[in-house]
């Protein structure tokens, strides 16, 4: 019997921390978010585990699309400026909307609930429901 799909999810939840590790160090250090990539890469030793490969795609996704992601963050966060929302918040949904719009092979429900999850993890009480509420409405737009 194939293990694939119970390690996938735990590889996944663990890319997406570590792309928001990078992520939140390049937006608070203003720096290019691959610049703050590469110098992570550099800490890792060999051989990496198998979701670096995962961090880098996010990473490099939400990068090359962050002007059009941030448009639809701004867009509908219904009273929030994206400068206002908390750090970490800011960049899971980044994530989120990158694999929302760009992730073929990442279900909408899935992108959500992990943003939500690592919320409710790491960031305030008030953030889990944010962020459902925000990359819902996005969700609805995408699959227009």
């Amino acid at each position: 019997m194939a293990e694939g799909p119970k390690q996938s999810m735990p590889a996944r939840r663990k890319a997406r921390k570590r792309a928001l590790d990078v992520l939140y160090e390049a937006d608070l250090r203003n720096l290019p978010p691959v610049e703050v990539l590469a110098n992570y890469l550099q800490r890792i030793e060999q051989p990496r585990p198998e979701h670096i490969g995962y961090t880098i795609t996010i990473v490099e996704g939400v990068a090359a699309h962050l002007d059009r992601v941030d448009e639809l963050l701004s867009s509908y966060a219904e009273g929030w400026t994206i400068d206002r929302m908390p750090v970490v918040d800011r960049n899971l949904a980044r994530i989120a909307v990158w694999e929302l719009l760009y992730a073929d092979d990442i279900d909408d429900a899935v992108a959500i609930s992990e943003a939500v999850e690592l919320a409710r993890q790491m960031s305030t009480d008030d953030s889990p429901r944010f962020l459902n509420g925000i990359l819902g409405r996005i969700a609805e737009f995408a699959t227009r």
